[in-house]
């Protein structure tokens, strides 16, 4: 199975072969998702067994089967949820890293990866106007990276002065009522609680969040303040300045979640939404959201570096050698996990590539798409638009419908091909939401859509 044999010459070509052929498709389909997994099984059921088969044969099954039955989250015609717009240079680099098997656990393994990751980090890191101390690692998601941040928010929390005058609270984190969903589960996971704002307009603000530490009378107990930059569901961004306030009146841990919206930091038209940042003790952006990388890719920045590796660092006799060398930085220090794959390394080769011109150019571009479509739809006397956009995500309503309708006309958007736009929810109603992230999306194909409401 390890040797370039006649079978694996065969498997170099045909997969090669059609990998060029995704690589080529301009503009990528969307296909059709979800299927009867009974369908599914009577093709799949059999090509695991003791006996192998031929290559071209189970490559015929993904092609035929297991491709078709996914959504092609890089299509321009993908406007559910995030979508992702990798970049064909950020593609074939993620192939090469999978070809090297790069383990990016150490520098002692894995200098010249590590070193390449961090200089797209110091980028991120400078956008964001963190000190050059800054440091992190490039994890899975943001899901991964609001567990990491918070693990260490926490344990710094029990080194303050006053962690012993508690209430006998468990430790907790100051959040926002449309904090995304990760940072729910990261508290469970953390034995923490949730002190949540009222947010009457979804955007969490220092006043409000100053107002519900006093209301509540346990200010001791909160280890963290989160803030959101950009929400998943309608692309707000909080007042970080205010928020980074009342962090430091609290003597907590400043945490930003920019999973999706942090990408923005790189558009001039919206920068200045983003004042206050610079104060993080944490940051994460997903590249493989709006910084068009392939996925799994989430970067994670702490102002301090070394509060995380105190938090995080394994210890264990085979690892003593990664940290023998004073200065070396090894990822793996500074997140939950330890096995990794050099994952930032597509982004930076992409960058490299395009530059960070290109890269704001392709950002500004979903930003003036969701300005635009929030106009149109203000033009039709049959749609409401809910907000105007912060961002690339726009919330809007067909008066009239139901959720049943929303969900006809979804459903028959992805019936044709003409996009995968899933109804969401505001405020305990169905809505419509479109989510911009690629470049190639047109305003045809929104007009196209919204038609299709009328």
């Amino acid at each position: 199975m390890h040797r370039v044999d006649r079978v694996t010459e065969q498997m170099i070509r045909s997969v090669l072969a059609y990998a060029e052929n995704r690589l080529r498709l301009d503009p990528v389909p969307l296909d059709k998702g979800s299927r009867d997994p009974a369908d599914l099984d009577v093709i799949m059921a059999d090509l695991l067994g003791e006996e192998g088969h031929d290559p071209d044969q189970v490559l015929g099954v993904y092609t035929s089967t297991v491709a078709p039955a996914v959504i092609s989250a890089d299509s321009p015609r993908f406007l559910g949820f995030i979508p992702a717009a990798p970049t064909k240079a950020a593609l074939l680099f993620d192939m090469l890293v999978s070809c090297a098997s790069i383990q990016g656990i150490s520098w002692l393994e894995a200098a010249g990866a590590i070193h390449a990751e961090n200089k797209v980090l110091r980028l991120i890191a400078d956008r964001a106007g963190l000190p050059a101390s800054a440091g992190g690692s490039f994890v899975s998601g943001g899901s991964a990276a609001n567990l990491s941040a918070l693990a260490v928010a926490r344990e710094t929390a029990k080194r303050r002065p006053s962690a012993g005058q508690t209430t006998g609270r468990r430790w907790r984190a100051l959040v926002g009522e449309d904090a995304h969903s990760s940072v729910a589960n990261t508290l469970r996971l953390l034995e923490m609680d949730a002190l949540v704002v009222d947010t009457p307009d979804h955007r969490l603000t220092g006043p409000a969040a100053a107002a519900a530490v006093a209301a509540d009378g346990d200010p001791a107990s909160i280890a963290a303040v989160v803030a959101t930059a950009g929400t998943t569901n309608a692309g707000i961004i909080d007042d970080l300045a205010g928020l980074a306030e009342v962090a430091d009146g609290l003597g907590a841990w400043f945490h930003v979640d920019g999973a999706y919206g942090g990408a923005g930091l790189f558009a001039p038209s919206v920068r200045d939404r983003y004042a206050g940042i610079e104060r993080a003790d944490s940051f994460v952006v997903d590249p493989h959201k709006w910084l068009f990388a392939p996925f799994d890719c989430a970067a994670l920045l702490y102002r301090e570096p070394a509060l995380a590796r105190s938090v995080h660092a394994q210890d264990a006799s085979y690892l003593d050698v990664i940290h023998d060398a004073a200065g070396e930085w090894n990822p793996t220090d500074y997140a939950h996990h330890l096995t990794r794959r050099a994952r930032g390394l597509p982004l930076w080769f992409s960058l490299s590539v395009h530059g960070v011109s290109a890269y704001s150019a392709a950002i500004e571009k979903a930003i003036a798409l969701a300005r635009a479509a929030a106009a149109e739809i203000a033009s039709r006397d049959y749609l409401e638009l809910i907000m105007e956009p912060d961002l690339s995500v726009v919330l809007f309503r067909r008066i009239g419908w139901s959720a049943a309708d929303y969900t006809r006309w979804a459903d028959a958007l992805l019936d044709d091909q003409v996009a995968f736009i899933p109804p969401s929810a505001w405020e305990g109603e169905t809505v419509a939401r479109f989510a911009f992230l690629h470049p190639d999306t047109s305003m045809d194909l929104v007009a196209e859509i919204l038609d299709r409401m009328a």
